[in-house]
């Protein structure tokens, strides 16, 4: 038989596919040769087998190439961004001042049942997941090409992701940035490192970032107090603080009460609680009422005004300093009293002004202080009705004439250069006739004997005693015949100090206002309080000590606050200022009274203040002062003038 020439056809099957009108091999099949019909287009299993390894290798290669590609970024710096914390004196928080409202606090000091709540409520898996729910991006990509709220999808780590390192754009660049960045994450830090990065970025509502910061926004507490309860309400707001915090309307309330008691149900769910437990938070825990007040509302923001000044002042930081946030800074205030003291002027000043009837009563601004004597200590001030419509803090300004307050240092300047040349005896009954002569003088508020006394003495002796005592030179008035009798400007603070030096036995501590500060954990130095040093000697500041509680003792403040000292400006005070200075061994307290108008540098008159019984607002600060000690009936100076005053001052 002839065997067939290589030039003719085979009729044996051709397992080499070629492509039809040429001799090429054809690499893929298809359309299938050979077939006809719907057959002729349906692929090999060969073919679809292939197909899906190819597109899953691409995946992969495209997978492992997105991965190396994007690296973990720094830190955004508004997640960083912290603010300024104040503390009052007992150590319980006072304010938080800043751009953005967040205290970056550890792990330790989160409660488990916070990280339990967070944790059942927004990503069950989560220490056990890789960081990303793959579901819940298929999800959320589906939801954003509708249009649709893509929240929901992402685990507490993608959360933390973008609070930290992204923006809060939802684009698919972001999604699939932040969903390498997880992963990588998930690989580089514990899980106790996100979460705690989660608590601390997190939005709370309330203008509360963080969980330290929403502690105190809805429950007035560090994150540490919180109980399960109250964590699984917090944890609720994570979802929507605008739909879930429950002062916001009754819809909401009844979605946070929702969601909350889901929450606990969830935590025994997930083996996070027990069933004994999560039967014990039964009552809804209502968060106090959201305030309409900013964080410096009221006294505080004085308070924060007189803190920063003394940090600047002796630590060298600048504003643009303590504006980056971040610090803890423990001050003196004590609430109680900053509470006390405010309130004695509220009182007061709405029993007895009457600004809508009587225009002699408007524009009156009341300031004061409180220093502890034994070491300065600010223990409270009053600086106005609201530091957030008020700007000037009252208790620290200057160009407020001190009138015959002023007047116990020109004594001292007395007493220091008598001593100096003969000892001084003194008893209640039968004091010096030169100190007898002064000290009716202080009852009476009068001004004879002091211009007196300051042209024997010299005004030079009068204001460095003064200053010693811890007045500031710059407040002082020009050298002149009315110098002693309280042309000099102190605040209301330095004023308080200088009579705790009486207080203090001649020694002087300059006015302090922050016992400590830290930032990220490390104390900044600079804010040791100095010692305090002698200001004239312990026989000076005695007599000048028995003087005021003499004066106390017949103008009747006294009697309301035994063992006290006292003096005030009365009706001859000409200067367009009341005020009262009165102590005892553990404060020494400065108030002053005066008329200004907003933007004006000028005092307006006194006169008509009150009502014509008010001595030109005299009554007002000594009022303040006995209410503020803890007498709450009237009270009224004793004016009553010395018969042989007169006499006494002629004969000098």
């Amino acid at each position: 038989m002839r065997r067939p020439s290589s030039q003719e056809p085979s009729s044996l099957p051709v397992r080499t596919h070629r492509a039809a009108g040429s001799g090429r091999r054809r690499p893929i099949d298809y359309p299938r040769r050979g077939r006809k019909g719907v057959r002729r287009w349906l692929p090999s299993w060969r073919l679809l087998l292939g197909g899906l390894l190819l597109f899953v290798g691409s995946l992969c290669g495209l997978f492992a190439y997105a991965y190396a590609q994007v690296s973990i970024p720094d830190e955004n710096a508004a997640a960083r961004q912290e603010a300024n914390v104040y503390y009052w004196a007992d150590g319980s928080q006072m304010t938080a001042v800043g751009a953005v409202n967040r205290q970056i606090v550890p792990l330790s000091q989160i409660p488990a049942s916070m990280r339990s709540a967070v944790v059942a409520a927004e990503n069950a898996s989560f220490y056990s997941d890789p960081g990303v729910s793959f579901t819940g991006e298929l999800r959320a990509v589906v939801n954003m090409a509708k249009g649709e709220d893509v929240q929901g999808g992402s685990t507490i780590t993608q959360q933390y992701v973008k609070n930290t390192y992204l923006s809060q754009d939802q684009t698919y660049t972001r999604k699939v940035k932040e969903f390498f960045i997880s992963l990588k994450l998930s690989r580089t830090k514990s899980k106790d490192l996100i979460l705690q990065g989660y608590l601390n970025s997190g939005w709370f509502g309330r203008q509360a970032y963080g969980i330290q910061a929403a502690a105190y926004a809805y429950y007035g507490i560090p994150a540490k107090d919180l109980d399960p309860s109250q964590a699984a309400l917090l944890a609720s707001t994570l979802k929507g603080a605008e739909d879930y915090d429950p002062s916001l309307g009754a819809a909401n309330h009844a979605r946070a009460v929702a969601r909350w008691s889901w929450i606990l149900d969830r935590e025994v769910a997930s083996g996070l609680m027990t069933s004994a437990e999560r039967n014990t938070y039964r009552t809804f825990p209502e968060p106090k009422r959201e305030s309409v007040a900013t964080s410096m509302a009221g006294q505080i923001g004085y308070l924060v005004q007189v803190a920063d000044a003394y940090i600047t002042k002796r630590t060298g930081l600048a504003d643009k300093d303590l504006a980056r946030g971040g610090y803890r800074i423990h001050t003196t205030f004590e609430k109680d009293t900053v509470r006390r003291l405010e309130q004695a002027v509220n009182d007061v000043t709405a029993k007895g002004l009457d600004p809508k009837h009587r225009s002699t009563d408007r524009d009156v601004q009341v300031g004061a202080a409180t220093i502890r004597p034994r070491d300065g200590a600010v223990l409270a001030l009053y600086g106005g009705s609201d530091a957030t419509r008020h700007f000037t803090d009252n208790a620290d300004t200057s160009g407020v004439p001190a009138g015959s307050v002023f007047k116990p240092f020109a004594l001292a300047a007395l007493i220091d250069g008598e001593r100096r040349e003969r000892p001084i005896r003194w008893s209640v009954s039968s004091p010096p006739p030169a100190i007898s002569d002064m000290q009716s003088a202080l009852v009476t508020s009068a001004h004879a004997p002091f211009v007196q006394l300051g042209k024997s003495i010299g005004w030079v002796a009068i204001r460095n005693t003064a200053v010693d005592a811890g007045l500031l030179r710059g407040s002082m008035a020009p050298l002149e015949q009315t110098f002693p009798i309280g042309t000099s400007t102190p605040s209301a603070i330095r004023t308080a100090d200088a009579y705790a030096t009486f207080a203090n036995k001649g020694r002087q501590n300059d006015p302090y206002s922050v016992t400590g500060m830290l930032r990220h954990g490390k104390p900044v130095g600079g804010l040791q309080h100095p010692h305090a040093r002698a200001a004239f000697s312990a026989g000076v500041a005695v007599t000048i000590d028995k003087v005021l509680r003499s004066v106390a003792f017949q103008n009747g403040t006294q009697a309301i606050v035994p063992d006290s000292a006292s003096v005030a400006t009365g009706a001859d005070d000409l200067t367009k200022s009341a005020w009262f200075v009165g102590y005892t061994k553990d404060r020494s307290t400065a108030i002053t009274l005066f008329r200004n108008k907003p933007g004006q540098a000028q005092l307006l008159p006194l006169t008509g203040v009150g009502g014509a019984d008010s001595l030109r607002g005299n009554i007002f600060p000594p009022r303040i002062w006995a209410h503020f000690m803890g007498h709450t009936g009237e009270f009224e100076l004793n004016r009553t003038v010395s018969p042989g005053l007169v006499r006494a001052v002629q004969q000098r």
